[in-house]
């Protein structure tokens, strides 16, 4: 009788104690951005790491939901539109053949907020007219002569995510992803070391569309879902480089690549196409 009781005593302890931890771990608070999940363990991010098994608030979403927004991006990004950038591309381009329509649905499976609110089209043809100007039409991985200006793109008053020696951050990707603390934060949200090797995004495909897309659902997708304008993501790309008469000509550049793209896929480009 003894024994018994010993052992129900510990199994209601047992029952506690969990109950206890259950309520502390379902009780923490990210604090995440609204355009970032909280993970099961209580960290701020996006992608499968983040927003998939035991996500706890923000944009969560199941494999049922990636692959319905596999389907509608497929269905606008066709390999029509997808080629009729990247074939522009010169032959002796370095990102001929490593930017693919397979890699950017791909890593859009991790994005599936991304194309599927507000405008799908008016959003898609914003993200490929900056894509197109980055890239010059998907030719280069890297930015021109981008190891020469490394020192430009280390931020060393940032703590969180610190220079490497020997590391590069100039532009690279579909986006042309640059600064340490970008590499560093894309890293941590992805999956890859971007602080210790942030050459892997001028190396893997898949992980470079999502640099692109990570940048873009952080800075840009709620300025073009909400109705601010296609000039405002010019802003959040490229902003005191090209903005408010800086540079009007790559201004210029940009708007006509989203209007065409716009057109392609049938959309209005809406207001405020400048910034």
């Amino acid at each position: 009788m003894t024994i018994f009781n010993t052992l129900i005593s510990f199994l209601l302890a047992a029952v506690l104690i969990a109950g206890a931890l259950q309520a502390q771990v379902s009780g923490q608070n990210c604090g995440c951005a609204a355009s970032l999940c909280c993970s099961q363990h209580g960290y701020c991010g996006t992608g499968d790491t983040y927003c998939s098994t035991g996500c706890k608030s923000g944009p969560c979403y199941s494999s049922q939901l990636r692959s319905s927004n596999g389907n509608k991006l497929s269905n606008i990004v066709t390999d029509a539109f997808f080629s009729s950038i990247a074939n522009k591309a010169g032959g002796g381009c370095p990102g001929r053949g490593f930017y693919t329509r397979a890699a950017f649905l791909e890593a859009a499976r991790s994005y599936p907020l991304f194309g599927t609110t507000g405008s799908p089209e008016r959003e898609i043809a914003a993200f490929f007219a900056h894509v197109t100007h980055e890239t010059g039409h998907m030719c280069y991985i890297e930015e021109i002569n981008g190891a020469s200006k490394a020192a430009n793109y280390c931020d060393k008053e940032n703590r969180q995510y610190p220079c490497k020696a020997g590391k590069g951050y100039y532009g690279r990707g579909p986006v042309q992803l640059s600064w340490n603390y970008n590499y560093g934060a894309a890293g941590k949200s992805i999956g890859f070391d971007g602080l210790n090797h942030p050459e892997i995004v001028a190396q893997d495909r898949v992980v470079s569309f999502k640099t692109g897309l990570w940048f873009w659902m952080n800075q840009c997708h709620a300025i073009i879902t909400s109705g601010k304008g296609f000039g405002e993501t010019i802003r959040a790309v490229n902003g005191p480089l090209e903005c408010d008469g800086a540079n009007p000509s790559t201004v210029s550049a940009r708007v006509q690549y989203y209007r065409e793209y716009c057109k392609q896929l049938g959309v209005d480009p809406g207001t405020n196409l400048r910034c």
